[in-house]
């Protein structure tokens, strides 16, 4: 239990304080977090509900067209070495054949 004050991840107010257990809690906005959730980065959850960590390998499960390109990248596609990110395509990873992007965990299943 530390009485430091921690930045608030939503607004970015410095005056993010100790709230109960093991949350913080922020003056400005009220937003309230814990701030393991945070340092370990974001919680993203592909097509079946398995939880998806960086360094993870997925498998595509549909075919998606990608804007610019000839032809859409093939369901079956296994994408090695991922990146969970916070934001709307909430996977950077390198897919064969199309190069850096981003994709939604929504489309992608954790490969074994």
């Amino acid at each position: 239990m530390s009485e430091e004050l921690k930045p608030c991840p939503s607004c970015e107010s410095p005056y993010g304080y100790f709230f109960s257990e093991d949350k913080y809690a922020c003056p400005n906005c009220g937003f309230e977090w814990k701030p393991l959730e945070q340092e370990n980065g974001p919680e993203v959850k592909d097509a079946n509900g398995n939880t998806l960590k960086d360094g993870d390998d997925v498998t595509v499960i549909k075919d998606l067209p990608v804007k610019g390109a000839p032809k859409p990248i093939k369901a079956g596609t296994k994408v090695k070495n991922i990146r969970t990110v916070d934001s709307d395509h909430n996977i950077d990873c390198k897919v064969p054949g199309f190069g850096s992007m981003g994709l939604k965990s929504e489309f992608v299943k954790k490969a074994n």
